[in-house]
């Protein structure tokens, strides 16, 4: 059986088209779990009668305040073997279950299955979440959504499979670090479930003003550059080799304050004539030609313009840097 676990809120005028969308899964061996955070509106009255109409559908109320602790309470009542996440706003396709538990079965313990995405609204996409779309479709179409997981949330939240013995080993839900999503999908890399490569779109999702990750502050992007360098220190930084911060923007600047308040030394570079020999937090900045001088460096690349990137890219396989090894893109 797969366990559904769908966390709700004030999401009444989508919860009917979410729910139905489950109801009309081509695999039914399912039971939902879903919990209301303190919902003002009826969305807890939708949810308990379609429970009433089917046994499968099962409503809780939240221990706690916010996604984590519902996602918890959630779990804590699953009995499947097989965990999935569905967000109440959004659409399962009809073959989502049976597409994911099929590669499951396929390839086994270790793995976990993921879907491509496509974004949709009636106010239309914006060119953000168009291109995040499609950088994250390429990665899953290939298996390959490791390979940038400094860059971005890498495992769409509400569209992954996993076996509940592998969930268990990568600590499900207990740790209460936000994002959420992206905290769990660090926890996959660490533990080292391979992803499922999968070429069909399996999950509509749904954008509108008032979704959760668009204004909660959860999401805002010092949460995402903590979780980023909490995991880099832990899983990819080497303490014997210098440390290489790119790029003196926003992202450059809350990365170097954190590794200064870590006391972790690191030299600095950036492009920007301007800055270059000048001093930020006490660290002087250096021009990129620096790398140079440097034996085995590790760098954290926080320049955000895409030529750049790519200049920067072909600067470091020319010297023989590999990628999620010896630098590492964080945005």
């Amino acid at each position: 059986m797969v366990s559904i676990l769908i966390p709700f809120k004030n999401t009444a005028l989508f919860l009917q088209e979410c729910l139905e969308s489950v109801l009309h899964q081509t695999y039914q061996d399912w039971e939902i779990l879903a919990v209301d955070d303190h919902s003002e509106d009826n969305s807890g009255h939708i949810i308990s009668s379609y429970s009433q109409k089917d046994r499968r559908i099962k409503l809780f109320r939240n221990q706690g305040n916010g996604i984590i602790p519902a996602l918890r309470t959630a779990y804590h009542h699953a009995s499947g073997d097989f965990i999935t996440r569905m967000d109440s706003d959004d659409i399962m396709k009809p073959n989502r279950l049976e597409v994911m538990y099929g590669s499951l079965q396929d390839y086994g313990k270790g793995h976990l299955a993921v879907g491509q995405v496509q974004y949709f609204s009636k106010e239309g996409i914006s060119d953000g979440y168009w291109k995040y779309q499609q950088w994250l479709n390429h990665l899953t179409a290939l298996g390959d959504n490791y390979a940038e997981i400094y860059k971005e949330c890498v495992i769409p939240s509400p569209c992954w499979m996993v076996a509940k013995e592998d969930l268990e080993k990568c600590g499900a839900f207990r740790p209460n670090r936000y994002p959420e999503d992206y905290d769990l999908a660090f926890r996959f890399y660490e533990k080292k479930l391979s992803i499922i490569p999968c070429q069909r779109v399996l999950h509509l999702w749904r954008d509108y003003p008032e979704r959760t990750s668009r204004n909660h502050e959860h999401y805002a992007q010092n949460y995402f550059l903590d979780i980023k360098l909490h995991y880099f220190l832990k899983l990819d930084f080497d303490p014997a080799r210098p440390l290489v911060i790119w790029g003196a923007g926003f992202k450059g600047k809350a990365i170097a304050k954190r590794l200064i308040q870590k006391r972790i030394d690191f030299i600095w570079l950036c492009d920007n004539p301007n800055k270059i020999d000048k001093r930020i937090y006490g660290k002087t900045m250096f021009h990129f030609s620096k790398m140079e001088e440097l034996d085995l460096p590790q760098s954290i690349i926080t320049v955000a313009n895409s030529e750049s990137q790519e200049e920067i890219r072909i600067f470091l396989k020319r010297n023989d840097q590999i990628s999620m090894r010896d630098y590492f893109f964080f945005c």
